[in-house]
């Protein structure tokens, strides 16, 4: 499987002529979900789901389908009907040759004056690939690449080093990086490179990995 990281939490993977996109958000690159043959959205916060970005790859490829939770779906599925599918903590799928378990509930506290909105993360191909969304979801299943959440609003450095500690991966990527500055990208890096403990890389937007 080729994984190749997009900007900000937005990540495509290929395997055997089909594509796979995670959270193409606003801060994504505009194309970065087109050629998607499945879409998976983890929840509604613009930086993880933009509608002009997902209407973009469902008119490039009719046959594009998108899994999502309720509040995602019920702002696009009058757009594209039967090709929106909700999900929820628990659920399997195949999402265009990809095997799909989806992990968790909400979204971390950013603030307790600020209400948890929904938030799934999705385990890929049998714990291949996870991704959390904007949470620090342990699946409580073997994983081989976890993608970080590594800064945003509701984190801080020690979370972040503990949860991958706790998950356990064999190598970790980081995602959500578009709030980090040139500056403090590599105090992020050494911190999760020494006390992680499993292989730790930032992949560039537009680099990939096999995974």
């Amino acid at each position: 499987m080729k994984l190749t990281k997009k900007s900000h939490a937005c990540v495509r993977l290929d395997k055997d002529g089909q594509t796979l996109v995670i959270d193409p958000g606003a801060f994504s690159e505009e194309d970065a979900a087109l050629g998607a043959d499945a879409i998976l959205v983890t929840h509604e916060h613009p930086d993880h789901f933009d509608e002009f970005r997902l209407r973009a790859a469902m008119e490039n490829n009719p046959a594009a389908e998108i899994w999502t939770l309720k509040s995602v779906a019920d702002r696009i599925t009058a757009a594209f009907p039967g090709r929106v599918h909700t999900v929820g903590h628990g659920d399997t799928f195949t999402a265009a040759g990809f095997d799909v378990q989806v992990h968790g509930e909400l979204h971390a506290v950013i603030h307790p004056d600020i209400p948890r909105v929904t938030n799934v993360g999705y385990l890929v191909d049998g714990g291949k690939v996870f991704h959390p969304g904007d949470a620090l979801t342990v699946p409580g299943e073997a994983v081989e690449t976890l993608l970080v959440p590594v800064m945003a609003p509701w984190n801080k450095i020690s979370e972040v080093i503990d949860y991958v500690r706790e998950v356990g991966p064999r190598r970790a990527y980081d995602v959500h990086d578009a709030l980090l500055t040139d500056l403090a990208l590599p105090i992020y890096e050494g911190h999760l490179g020494r006390l992680g403990g499993t292989a730790h890389q930032r992949l560039h937007p537009g680099a990939w990995t096999e995974v």
